[in-house]
């Protein structure tokens, strides 16, 4: 997910994202070690949307006060 759609989204909502997409990761470390991933290069992008909807949400809350 790009950064300027994450910006546009309430903390919950980044928080509901970020979950989601550690559950999915977590699916898809499972299904890595069972040699059954089509798109390897899913879990990096994944890991990367975390980081990236993380840093978002602290600066969200940092602006807060």
């Amino acid at each position: 997910m790009k950064a300027a759609k994450l910006r546009e989204l309430s903390a919950v909502e980044i928080e509901q994202q970020c979950a989601d997409m550690q559950r999915e990761l977590r699916a898809l470390n499972i299904r890595k070690s069972a040699s059954q991933v089509e798109q390897p290069s899913r879990i990096r992008s994944l890991r990367r949307d975390i980081a990236r909807a993380r840093t978002i949400a602290r600066e969200q809350q940092r602006q807060r006060g």
